[in-house]
C-alpha cells in the first residue's frame, strides 16, 4: 500500500481532494493531507503537490518520492503573465502533472510534446455521485441560489440590487466576507447559509429555483471551468450566467438548461429571464459524465503512482 501525501494550501477550496481520496482508498492505497510541506515525512512515497510555488527544499528533501504537480487554474491578476512563467522557469520538475485543461496548461506554458517532457494529464472538475440523485423535499423558497466563493460578488453588487428591484430572493451558500456583508446589509432579498458541510450543499441549493453562476468575465476565469454550474446541472436546476467564453459554450453543451444574460440587463429582464426558466430535472443519467467517479478513471497518473497495482 501507498499513502499519497496531499499538499494544498488551508484556505482553498478543493472538493477535488475528497474525491481523490475515494478514489485512491478505491484502489487500496491511502491519503494524508497537509497544508505544510514539511509535516510530509521524509520517507514518503507519493507527494501530490496542488500548486502554488513548490518549496525547492522540500521538494529536494522529498526526492525519493514520485512527485506530482496539479495546476487547477492558472494565475489571476495582477501579473498573472510574470506569475506563470516564474512557476514555469523556477518550479522543481515534478514526475508528473496535472492540469484542469489544456487551456491551463498551454496558458502556463508547459509543452509535454518534446522529447523528455514530463508526462502530463488533464483532470476536469467533477461533483459527488450524490448531487445526481439527490431530490428536493420541498418547494422552493428562493428564486436563485448562489454557491462557492463569495468575494467575486463584490464585482456584481450593482446586478444584486437589479435582483431586489426585480422582487427576485436569493439565497448564498457558504461564508460571506465582512466587506460583502456590509454590502448587502441593506438587501433584504438576500439570505446567506455561511459554510455548510459538503454533503448538505446539495439540499441548500435545492431551495432554490435556479442556479446563478457569476464570473468576471477576464482571464483565466473566463476560460475555467465553474464547478459550482457543474453542480448546479447535476441537481437538475436550471442555471443564469452572465456571458463569457466558458459558459457561452457550457449553455451550448446544455442547451436549454443554461441562460445568459448580460451584466447591464434591467430588473424587468431578470424577472422574464426567471419566469421563462425550465422546470427541475428529475431524471439525470445523462449527466453521468459530470461525475467525479468519471472524471477521474482511467488518468495516466495512477499509473505513474502506483504502477501495475493502479
Amino acid at each position: 500500500m501507498i499513502t499519497v501525501h496531499f499538499v494544498h494550501g488551508a484556505r482553498s477550496y478543493l472538493p477535488e481532494l475528497a474525491a481523490y481520496q475515494i478514489h485512491i482508498e478505491g484502489l487500496g492505497h491511502a491519503v494524508q493531507l497537509h497544508t505544510q510541506a514539511h509535516t510530509v515525512p521524509d520517507d514518503a512515497q507519493a507527494v501530490w503537490w496542488i500548486c502554488g510555488r513548490v518549496p525547492s527544499a522540500q521538494a529536494r528533501r522529498l526526492s525519493g518520492a514520485v512527485q506530482v504537480h496539479e495546476y487547477a487554474s492558472a494565475s489571476v491578476a495582477p501579473l498573472a503573465w510574470l506569475k506563470d512563467r516564474v512557476k514555469q522557469w523556477q518550479q522543481p520538475v515534478p514526475d508528473f502533472r496535472v492540469f484542469q485543461s489544456d487551456w491551463v496548461r498551454q496558458r502556463m506554458g508547459f509543452d509535454g510534446t518534446l522529447p523528455g517532457a514530463v508526462p502530463y494529464a488533464l483532470r476536469d472538475m467533477g461533483v459527488p455521485d450524490s448531487f445526481l440523485t439527490a431530490k428536493a423535499q420541498q418547494a422552493p423558497e428562493f428564486d436563485l441560489v448562489y454557491l462557492g466563493e463569495m468575494r467575486r460578488l463584490l464585482y456584481f453588487v450593482p446586478l444584486l440590487h437589479t435582483l431586489g428591484q426585480a422582487g427576485l430572493s436569493l439565497l448564498l451558500v457558504g461564508d460571506v466576507p465582512a466587506a460583502l456583508q456590509e454590502r448587502l446589509a441593506t438587501l433584504g432579498h438576500i439570505q446567506s447559509t455561511g459554510r455548510v458541510p459538503q454533503d448538505q450543499v446539495p439540499a441548500q441549493l435545492l431551495r432554490a429555483r435556479a442556479g446563478l453562476n457569476l464570473m468576471p468575465d477576464v482571464l483565466p476565469l473566463s476560460e475555467q471551468t465553474s464547478t459550482k454550474m457543474l453542480e448546479y446541472l447535476a441537481l437538475g436546476l436550471p442555471v443564469i450566467s452572465n456571458p463569457y467564453a466558458w459558459a457561452k459554450r457550457t449553455a451550448l453543451a446544455h442547451a436549454g438548461r443554461v441562460q445568459l444574460l448580460g451584466l447591464q440587463a434591467s430588473a424587468a429582464q431578470w424577472q422574464a429571464a426567471v419566469q421563462g426558466l425550465p422546470s427541475r430535472q428529475t431524471d439525470r443519467q445523462h449527466l453521468q459524465s459530470l461525475r467525479w467517479s468519471q472524471q477521474l478513471q482511467g488518468l495516466p497518473v495512477w499509473a505513474a503512482l502506483f504502477g501495475a497495482d493502479r
